[in-house]
């Protein structure tokens, strides 16, 4: 059974940096593209980035374009979310979900119920 966990969340200040890892396991873990995506109190879960399953494919919401960096290593088939010049909006529970890809099909960045979800990791940023 394909294993999905995120780590690396915790709190930071504004203006500071975080980096969020999300390791796939299971059979035919490599198949698969990740997206990252944060739902606040209150609010709906929106998409933050998204890497293909090959990693050269990456897109990202306006809010954090420019900021965040999403990357692959893919011989720990872990992607990573490096967060800089981290804002208070910035405060959610991030969760990162793989989708089964071929290997030039980009991530499409949206929430899809099909896709296996990691539990979430929590990240808060102070003013």
């Amino acid at each position: 059974q394909l294993k999905v966990v995120e780590s690396g969340g915790g709190s930071a200040e504004s203006g500071g940096s975080l980096r969020l890892s999300c390791t796939v396991s299971g059979p035919q873990s490599t198949r698969y593209g990740i997206g990252w995506f944060r739902q606040a109190p209150g609010k709906e879960r929106e998409a933050v980035s998204c890497i293909s399953r090959n990693g050269g494919m990456t897109n990202y919401a306006d809010s954090v374009k420019g900021r965040f960096t999403i990357s692959k290593d893919t011989a720990k088939n872990t992607v990573y979310l490096q967060m800089n010049s981290l804002k208070p909006e910035d405060s959610a529970t991030y969760y990162c979900a793989a989708r089964n890809l071929i290997l030039t099909a980009p991530f499409i960045c949206e929430a899809r119920t099909s896709d296996v979800w990691g539990q979430g990791t929590q990240v808060t940023v102070s003013s």
